[in-house]
């Protein structure tokens, strides 16, 4: 049981490492995107972006979430523990930020993004942000029963 926890943890982290990897690059095109001025760059620009969503940062966040319920099933004492509470909502933020992106990818694509390039450097680190507080909850276990 012990070596398939960590076989799965070390997916799980490979996991989120690539799908933090993919929504922050994902969001720094965005920015050239709606910087850029002509169109053929427009589009090779939204050729990246769908291609590094769907081959990138959506399977990975699924294989991230996959293996994250994987482990708990192994281990339900984490339920009890309020740092995890933590550390789940702050996932959930960190998905519905990256399903938004998609939605924001396909706005760019059709030429109705509502944000500015300064917009989108701010919602830029917004994954960063969240991805602090989830390290931070799983190494400090601050609400640890």
């Amino acid at each position: 049981m012990e070596t398939t926890y960590r076989v799965i943890l070390s997916i799980h982290i490979i996991a989120v490492i690539s799908w933090m990897a993919g929504i922050l690059y994902l969001f720094r095109l965005f920015i050239y995107h709606q910087e850029e001025t002509e169109s053929v760059v427009k589009q090779r620009f939204e050729v990246m972006e769908e291609r590094l969503f769907r081959i990138i940062t959506a399977p990975a966040m699924g294989t991230a979430f996959v293996a994250g319920v994987f482990m708990v099933s192994l281990n339900f004492r984490l339920l009890s523990q309020g740092w995890f509470h933590g550390k789940l909502l702050l996932v959930a933020v960190l998905m519905g930020v990256t399903m938004w992106a998609s939605k924001l990818r396909r706005d760019l694509a059709e030429g109705r993004c509502a944000f500015t390039s300064k917009q989108l450097r701010i919602l830029n680190e917004v994954p960063t942000l969240l991805m602090i507080g989830i390290v931070f909850l799983v190494i400090l276990k601050p609400f640890a029963s």
